[in-house]
């Protein structure tokens, strides 16, 4: 039985872990979709972070912190979209700038303005984005942590309790995007026209329809949603801003885009196993195992990306980008 317990808590830590990184692969799914590679992802997490972590330790309000989250990866967007879309440049090497640009301009301006090396103050209480408790889960915790309770009725209070209620706002929102951009993509003219310029840019524009206003407006959802996913990591999963603290999530969310396929129930999955992975290597940490006894923990550390490399080296089968993805469009006169 407490295994049942046990697993309840690796999934609560699954969740918490993964929302960074599923807002991060649905923001790349719209922009790769409209034929924009954004591997500048891991720049706006970081930079959206920074920007959110930064404006709630100023104004004590963590709902600002969410716009200047968003705002500042709006920013990097309008950059990446000056350079890729504008001037045509190269996609990926603006992108790989973009995440340059973020790490030392986030760690220059944490100690210029707070002198702490780079971070921020620390976030406490009305300033971080508190969990949403759900109706009857405190009682229903206590009934799952008595153990004199009938054991089957004990887990399902325990999953209502610790899974779906406790979590963050911003929590329910990831998990809410992701049926709402399989819509979007899928069900309406918008996303229509968002695949079909990924795919032929050349037949829109035949057709009367702006490739730049498209490929503008994908990027504007990107930034959004990589803002919100850069606000969770600072300011409701973590207490502030440190150097670095996206830490490879950009890039694990392109990998976790391309094993899914471009698809967003798919990325949903592949989003919770490296989290599922994530939780778990902290909890291996320290145990000794038989025959091994206690594997360091910076191997365990490496576990999750070690997977993630196994994955796209060999078992995703072959997965084929949207055929102008990367390109630069140029209208014929």
């Amino acid at each position: 039985m407490q295994f049942f317990f046990d697993m309840v808590l690796i999934l609560d830590s699954t969740i918490r872990l993964s929302i960074p990184l599923l807002l991060a692969c649905l923001a790349g799914l719209y922009s790769e979709r409209a034929g924009i590679v954004d591997i500048g992802l891991e720049g706006k997490l970081l930079g959206s972070a920074f920007g959110a972590a930064a404006a709630t330790a100023v104004t004590g309000n963590p709902w600002i912190g969410l716009l200047a989250g968003v705002g500042v990866a709006m920013a990097f967007s309008g950059i990446h979209g000056l350079a890729s879309i504008n001037l045509r440049g190269n996609q990926t090497i603006s992108g790989v700038a973009l995440n340059f640009l973020a790490a030392g301009l986030t760690a220059f301006l944490g100690q210029s303005w707070f002198g702490r090396g780079g971070e921020t103050p620390p976030l406490t209480g009305p300033q971080r984005l508190s969990p949403i408790q759900w109706p009857y889960a405190a009682e229903l915790g206590a009934f799952a942590d008595n153990p004199d309770n009938n054991a089957l009725l004990r887990i399902p209070a325990e999953i209502y309790s610790e899974l779906i209620s406790g979590q963050n706002i911003l929590t329910y929102f990831a998990f809410l995007a992701v049926p709402l951009t399989a819509f979007v993509l899928f069900r309406t003219r918008f996303g229509l026209r968002l695949r079909a310029v990924g795919e032929n840019p050349k037949a829109l524009d035949t057709a009367g329809i702006s490739v730049t206003l498209l490929r503008y407006q994908a990027l504007v959802i990107t930034a959004v949603l990589v803002g919100i996913g850069g606000t969770y990591l600072s300011i409701a999963q973590s207490a502030g801003f440190t150097p670095d603290m996206s830490n490879g999530r950009g890039y694990i969310a392109l990998a976790a885009l391309i094993f899914a396929k471009w698809r967003p129930w798919p990325a949903l999955l592949v989003c919770l196993l490296f989290g599922f992975l994530d939780a778990l290597q902290f909890r291996l940490q320290g145990i000794n195992f038989a025959v091994v006894g206690q594997v360091p923990v910076q191997f365990i550390q490496m576990l999750p990306y070690i997977l993630t490399i196994i994955l796209l080296a060999g078992f995703i089968g072959r997965a084929i980008a949207p055929k102008a993805s990367g390109i630069p469009y140029v209208k014929e006169r």
